[in-house]
């Protein structure tokens, strides 16, 4: 029986289109219905139910029989479901959609309202549609996608603690950070921006994101932008044809973008580019053509751009000495490399880690006193590591013992280690405020009391405590 009209209608055979009669019409409309996958419910105006298909006998696991003729409320009363489509469509008298949840399945349902002349509600057509099976997919692969990204993070720390194991130290969390984020760039090829003072290790940087990236095995070609006479800028760039200027080779001569095709450039001092080859660098940067010097045809080369600088672009920017797209195209991913001054906890095994290769190299046994290790970690390094590095040579080499006391120090150094530390770029924080504090004095507890337990007995706290924080500042 087919119920299309008002709930005490039945319509009765008859000659229906094409010739078929209305009984053959309605056994094809019940086989389409009965073979649909998805679910089927059909109520009144009251939310009686007037017939299920097959599909939802199955999802809501009922009979045709235990459902028809009852309404919703009396089924959702015994808990066959636990949500009704039929109601919130009586309700909102619109269609509606929602998730159910029916003996362990997961149901989408649409409810559709059937509409008379006058625009009342006659029926309600309800589908039901199972996703369990790709809920449970798609929980799976987002699980998958978090091991894999636990995977992802375990290689990183992996390779930070490989590359600190080589020849970079990184103590201070400042420095470790800005190390997690070269390895876990290395891994793309976005362009990135390493900023820092002069001295503080940008070039190192740039090793480890090649290093550690899927052109390892193709060259790092390092450039250093303001070491190359501006008028001989781009022609070392971009390579030039033949004769191309007064001098040129006769064969012309690539750039060393085309030198560095499959791999990386390394552009130090990015800043000092002059305005013209910084409209070629963007080119390059917008469509991947170079064109050399006295050409007519660019070259499309793949290679993948680092930026350094310890000049503030944004400043440069506004006096219009740096192209603002420019410097959006450079500072995709910036990387702040902090200076030696905020590495506090680094100073010490550096010195030792210089020392050691110095003198290695100069075949003899050196290392640092007590007391110049101590005038040496409140001395501000404005030329950070580079000056470390330097002074540590010079030591190694003008000591005539293996001992390095205060008398081997520079005249100058030790009257300026006690002075203030030049204004920061960037605010002290609490944390670091904290942990210089407590170097202090730790510091002055070990002068005052040599050992330990006297240490820990002055400053009110555990031997266990002293001894972790002597280690986490270097000072063990």
């Amino acid at each position: 029986m087919n119920y299309l009209g008002d709930d005490n209608v039945r319509l009765v055979a008859g000659p229906g289109p094409h010739g078929l009669a209305w009984e053959e019409l309605t056994r094809e409309q019940d086989a389409i219905i009965d073979s649909l996958a998805e679910g089927l419910w059909i109520t009144d105006r009251q939310g009686r139910v007037l017939r299920i298909n097959p599909a939802s006998e199955r999802l809501n696991q009922v009979k045709a029989a235990q459902v028809v003729g009852r309404t919703v409320q009396e089924l959702m009363a015994e808990g066959i479901f636990d949500r009704s489509a039929t109601l919130e469509v009586l309700r909102q008298k619109t269609t509606i959609s929602m998730l159910q949840n029916c003996r362990g399945r997961k149901l989408v349902l649409t409810g559709i309202p059937v509409l008379d002349d006058a625009g009342a509600i006659i029926r309600v057509v309800v589908t039901e549609q199972d996703i369990t099976e790709i809920d449970a997919l798609h929980q799976e692969l987002e699980e998958k996608e978090a091991m894999r990204e636990r995977l992802r993070d375990h290689l990183v720390e992996l390779q930070v603690e490989e590359a600190e194991s080589s020849r970079f130290i990184a103590r201070s969390p400042c420095m470790q950070k800005a190390l997690r984020h070269a390895v876990k760039v290395s891994s793309v090829d976005s362009t990135v921006l390493l900023q820092g003072e002069s001295g503080v290790g940008k070039e190192l940087f740039a090793d480890i994101i090649h290093k550690y990236s899927e052109r390892a095995a193709k060259p790092l070609v390092k450039i250093n932008c303001g070491a190359i006479p501006e008028p001989l800028l781009e022609a070392e760039l971009f390579g030039y044809e033949k004769g191309a200027f007064t001098g040129a080779q006769a064969k012309g001569k690539p750039g060393y973008f085309e030198l560095a095709d499959g791999g990386i450039i390394f552009l130090d001092e990015v800043a000092e580019l002059p305005l013209s080859s910084q409209v070629k660098l963007l080119r390059f940067l917008e469509d991947g053509l170079v064109t050399r010097v006295g050409a007519t045809r660019g070259r499309r080369l793949n290679v993948r751009i680092l930026a350094a600088t310890h000049q503030d672009l944004k400043a440069m920017v506004d006096r219009g000495a740096f192209r603002l797209d420019l410097y959006y195209r450079l500072s995709v991913i910036p990387i702040r490399i902090p200076p030696l001054r905020e590495r506090g906890e680094c100073i010490l095994p550096l010195l030792r880690h210089y020392a050691k290769h110095f003198a290695a190299r100069s075949g003899v046994q050196r290392r640092f006193s007590r007391a110049a290790c101590e005038v040496l970690l409140a001395y501000a390094w404005p030329g950070n590591v580079r000056e470390l590095a330097n002074l540590c040579e010079r030591l190694v080499v003008m000591s005539e013992t293996e001992l390095i006391g205060l008398a081997d120090l520079p005249a100058d150094l030790a009257g300026r280690a006690g002075a203030a530390a030049p204004p920061q770029a960037e605010p002290v924080t609490l944390a670091q405020a904290l942990e210089h504090t407590e170097r202090t004095l730790l510091l002055e507890a070990r002068q005052r009391h040599g050992n330990q337990v006297l240490m820990a007995k002055a400053l009110g706290v555990d031997q266990s405590t002293v001894a972790r924080k002597l280690k986490k500042y270097g000072l063990s």
